[in-house]
């Protein structure tokens, strides 16, 4: 008996335009929230907007950085994503991030047309970038 031939898979739908809108949210893992929370406060400035047990919101120039504890005897995804917060001065942002507690991870590097990245350890293992792009604004900068 012939096997029945494959029904052929159509193609992805293309996404509607205006469906993705960018950014809005990076969450980092951490074993200890409370920690966590004070250390970003200290560390951004900022207060967070949503403080709960299983998750803390900060509202961190339009964006969100969330934190979300890791649950006993998982192991973390801490450091295996970088995502980078748009900075006016990488040099400053990179001293305040090292003087509340971060530990190197990339020195500041010129990657061309002006634009400036470094990347740190927070204190619970995530890799946080920080880009001076002067090509990049927020409407609101416009």
């Amino acid at each position: 008996m012939p096997a029945e031939p494959a029904q052929a898979i159509p193609p992805p739908t293309p996404p509607e335009a205006g469906m993705f809108q960018g950014l809005r949210t990076v969450a980092y893992q951490v074993e200890d929230i409370e920690e966590a929370k004070i250390w970003y406060i200290e560390a951004t400035g900022i207060e967070p907007y949503y403080d709960e047990p299983f998750y803390v919101g900060f509202n961190i120039g339009g964006y969100e950085l969330g934190l979300q504890p890791v649950e006993r005897g998982q192991a973390s995804d801490a450091g295996r994503v970088v995502v980078y917060w748009g900075v006016p001065d990488v040099d400053v942002a990179l001293a305040h991030l090292l003087a509340v507690g971060a530990q190197p991870n990339e020195a500041v590097q010129d990657v061309g047309g002006g634009v400036r990245v470094a990347t740190v350890r927070d204190p619970f293992g995530n890799v946080l970038g920080i880009i001076e792009n002067p090509s990049f604004s927020l409407p609101d900068d416009e």
